[in-house]
């Protein structure tokens, strides 16, 4: 098993996380970790990138679902960039595609909207 690696880059305005690996109970804190770091440093755009992601429980899904609380507080938002039939199947179960949006690739989820701002 591939450790859980986070890859971090700005594209277009957002902040991506590249997530390879698994996210499971052990892992998951690395992961919010890394999406409280992006998001309390004042930017409110998020993708976060799961196409390398290997295995995702309910730890890690409850990660994701506080990551879009704090931005839903926070007037941000959260993407999910994802194109593996086997996530895109745990998020059609959980319902979770119908609070968050999800990307198909990077190029789907378009600029941030304040990125002018900046």
């Amino acid at each position: 098993m591939e450790p859980l690696r986070i890859e971090r880059y700005d594209e277009d305005g957002w902040i991506v996380l590249r997530v390879v690996g698994e996210v499971d109970v052990a892992t998951a804190p690395v992961l919010r970790q890394a999406l409280v770091e992006a998001q309390y440093e004042g930017r409110r755009h998020i993708a976060l990138d799961l196409d390398g992601v290997e295995f995702l429980d309910s730890f890690g899904l409850g990660v994701i679902v506080g990551g879009l609380k704090r931005a839903g507080n926070h007037d941000g938002e959260v993407v999910i960039v994802c194109s593996r039939s086997r996530l895109l199947h745990v998020f059609e179960v959980t319902r979770l595609q119908e609070i968050v949006r999800i990307a198909a690739s990077l190029g789907d989820h378009g600029p941030a909207p304040d990125r002018d701002r900046r």
